[in-house]
């Protein structure tokens, strides 16, 4: 189901190679092959290389925009330091300044214990999903379609996974399954990967629930099932493939050859995209989670897919609304690299 557009370093950080055949080998006439993406990808057309090129330059442009925003915290803490310092050289007695310093453990301790309560209630609702919670599965089996760049990108996916859903209040209980070679290694890079709260297999899903293969379902926008409702008893799979706009029907036809149920999304239903109905992972899995919230598809929808993937009417019939979806998505990627890397062991 989920294709990657948003952090995707998919398509873009591959590079082409030229495909010759035998007889012109050593020949200076021989002609031009078509481009061809790693791992024996079918040729890019044109329009798909355009694309490819677009994606290149908004991924060097998203990396600027990240070092400058490194660079602005750097000057953030460094600024707040000094500020500390001139005001405690400013206190007049040593007892102005334990009192100040004083505050400031007191301050402290506070939001350490804080964190500590949002921990324990993580653990809980976390613990309470794997009893209790919708099943949702996350395919890692195609790790060989992809290069290095496109195995971190889908890396961060589901980081930004693991934090949105330990913030729910309902939260869903993830699976990893075929998560082995360089995706697993990947992950095991994750400081406290090895304490999140959720199902890893080496196996595939196929393996892993071959006593609920009935209650499979794999999502994919190939499929012609439009999913209306979330069945608590079903195990909804998300395609864990970045940029598969090289692989096109690959879901489906995986689906298909395991006799395993599929389903869509109704995102036609509700709005129109400027493209095809491409998502990544964590946005798949945020739509889910926004649902069990809301039981509105609509709703869903328009709280995660960005404005720019929406063609204009539907963006402006809920702008508003966008600006605080931008605001969620920079907390999420915020936490999701301080909160969800250090959980403690689950003893549920």
């Amino acid at each position: 189901m989920p294709e990657s557009e948003e952090p995707r370093a998919a398509d873009g950080d591959g590079e082409a190679t030229v495909q010759t055949e035998e007889p012109y080998l050593n020949d200076e006439n021989a002609p031009e092959k078509p481009l061809v993406s790693e791992a024996g990808a079918p040729p890019l057309s044109k329009n798909a290389q355009k694309k490819l090129a677009k994606m290149q330059r908004w991924e060097a442009r998203k990396a600027e925009k990240k070092a400058q925003a490194k660079e602005q915290r750097k000057m953030e803490v460094e600024r707040k330091r000094r500020e500390w310092e001139e005001r405690l050289a400013a206190m007049a007695t040593e007892e102005e300044k334990e009192k100040l310093l004083e505050s400031r453990r007191s301050l402290r301790k506070e939001r350490m214990e804080q964190r500590s309560r949002e921990k324990d209630e993580k653990r809980e609702r976390l613990c309470g999903a794997r009893e209790n919670g919708q099943n949702v599965v996350v395919d890692l089996e195609f790790a060989h379609l992809m290069n290095p760049n496109e195995i971190h990108s889908l890396v961060q996916q589901i980081m930004y996974c693991y934090a949105v859903n330990g913030r729910c209040s309902s939260p869903a209980h993830l699976w990893l399954t075929g998560c082995s070679g360089e995706m697993d290694d990947q992950l095991q890079r994750i400081p406290g990967f090895d304490k999140w709260i959720i199902e890893k297999e080496a196996k595939s899903y196929i393996e892993a629930l071959q006593d609920r293969k009935e209650n499979l379902v794999y999502l994919t926008a190939d499929s012609d099932n439009v999913l209306e409702e979330l069945d608590l008893k079903k195990i909804y799979i998300i395609g864990g493939l970045v940029d598969r706009n090289r692989w096109k029907g690959i879901t489906m036809k995986k689906a298909e050859e395991q006799g395993i149920q599929t389903a869509k999304l109704p995102i036609g239903n509700f709005m129109k995209m400027t493209s095809s109905q491409v998502l990544t992972v964590n946005q798949v899995l945020e739509i889910l989670l926004k649902f069990l919230e809301t039981r509105d598809w609509k709703t869903s929808f328009f709280a995660v897919i960005p404005q720019r993937k929406r063609c204009q009417g539907d963006a402006e019939e809920n702008a508003e609304a966008e600006d605080t979806l931008e605001d969620d998505q920079k907390d999420d990627e915020k936490a999701s690299k301080k909160k969800c890397v250090e959980e403690e062991p689950c003893n549920c």
